[in-house]
């Protein structure tokens, strides 16, 4: 196979696959969609995890798009990214598209 540069797109859906790809990270996607502006210890909590080893994983979910975080007092709240989200879906259901139309 050739190697081809990656289109800006093809790299940020690489970046959620990989991201959702960890089975923690995938659970705490679908705590906070079941608990959305939640607090890192409410995730601490749930994932049962040191919280040194939730913020790791928070960073890679806020650095694929996947999670934005805000200040909330003496605490930092999380959200998933809807408009992040809606794009994964997108795409995925693109792909899903393209594969069935090529498949024998």
């Amino acid at each position: 196979m050739v190697s081809t540069p990656l289109t800006t797109d093809e790299a940020r859906l690489i970046r959620l696959f990989k991201a959702l790809s960890n089975p923690v990270r995938y659970r705490m996607v679908r705590f906070m969609v079941a608990q959305p502006q939640c607090i890192t210890g409410d995730i601490v909590n749930e994932a049962g995890l040191a919280q040194s080893t939730v913020s790791q994983h928070l960073k890679v979910l806020r650095d694929a798009g996947l999670v934005r975080g805000e200040i909330d007092g003496p605490a930092m709240s999380y959200c998933l990214d809807l408009d992040t989200l809606n794009w994964f879906a997108e795409q995925v259901n693109a792909v899903t598209e393209e594969f069935r139309r090529l498949c024998c």
